[in-house]
């Protein structure tokens, strides 16, 4: 595969992207732990593939894990079809949880004054929403166990 080209000095990392809302957050673990970490203002088209490029001549990607949701729905979709074709076209497994283990599971700006909420394992939508919490943080240790392989994105849209 493409990955198999690399000199052999590189270290073994997985990466863990958070792109569901502005700024977009990668970060480069090596034996579970924070190595390395991309912040970037800018929108994820833009920034997600030269991040990826940086990495991966830096790093032998072992795994891929996403934050898929809820958020921004562009991001997300970036994010996943960048994360997904990475992960089939370098053979190289893609996991993904839910934003909220990034942001101490305080609700998420959905449009307008509406946030996402989790109760239990069900996220809804509410109307009227006072506070909420974009600020998503990298680990320092990343838990595999936060993840699981039903990679696809979590569009949650308010109803028209």
């Amino acid at each position: 595969m493409l990955q198999e080209a690399l000199p052999k000095s590189i270290l073994d990392a997985e990466i863990l992207i958070i792109g569901v809302t502005s700024p977009l957050r990668v970060g480069v673990y090596v034996d579970k732990k924070l190595v390395d970490l991309y912040e970037k203002e800018e929108k994820t088209s833009r920034a997600l593939p030269a991040v990826l490029s940086d990495i991966r001549q830096r790093y032998h990607l072992k795994a891929l894990y996403y934050a898929k949701g809820p958020g921004s729905f562009m991001a997300i979709k970036v994010t996943y079809v960048m994360a997904k074709t990475l992960s089939i076209a370098c053979d190289i497994p893609l996991y993904a949880t839910d934003a909220f283990a990034f942001n101490g599971h305080q609700p998420i700006k959905a449009v307008g004054k509406s946030c996402f909420v989790k109760r239990g394992e069900e996220i809804v939508i509410e109307q009227g929403c006072q506070a909420y919490s974009n600020n998503f943080v990298l680990p320092e240790k990343l838990d595999d166990t936060l993840f699981d392989e039903a990679s696809e994105p979590l569009y949650i849209l308010p109803a028209v």
